[in-house]
Formats: C-alpha cells, sequence, structure tokens
C-alpha cells in the first residue's frame, strides 16, 4: 500500500526529524520526502499493514507542519 501526502516541510531537517519520527512509531512503513515537488510530498509505503492516514497527519502537525492525503 502507497500513500501519498502533499505537506508544508521546505527544509531538509525538518523532513529528516519528521522521518525519524514515523520510523519510530510505525516501523513497518517506508517514508520519504520529495521537497522538490510543489506539494512538498510525503511518500509512505508498506507491505505489511494498512496505512493509518489519520495518525500521519496528527504526527506531522505535532511538529508545526501540515499534510493533507492526496
Amino acid at each position: 500500500m502507497i500513500e501519498v501526502f502533499a505537506t508544508n516541510i521546505t527544509s531538509e531537517g525538518k523532513a529528516k526529524r519528521i522521518l525519524t519520527q514515523i520510523e519510530e512509531v510505525f516501523p513497518a512503513y517506508i517514508a520519504n520526502f520529495d521537497l522538490e515537488d510543489c506539494d512538498k510530498i510525503l511518500r509512505i509505503e508498506t507491505e505489511q499493514t494498512m496505512i493509518d492516514t489519520k495518525s500521519i497527519i496528527q504526527l506531522v502537525n505535532e511538529m508545526n507542519g501540515e499534510a493533507s492525503l492526496l
């Protein structure tokens, strides 16, 4: 399963901190950012489970960012 989110994340540092949190909370997820894309894409992939999109959005919000499912 793959989910794609539009975000307002613009810095590499903040993106890395968010990715670290995602890896800690959701070890089965593979996540990456495409900050070059106009939507500052956060892409999450997993083979084992459904992706908890609400929790991902909440996690980004808690780290002073915004994310919405595309």
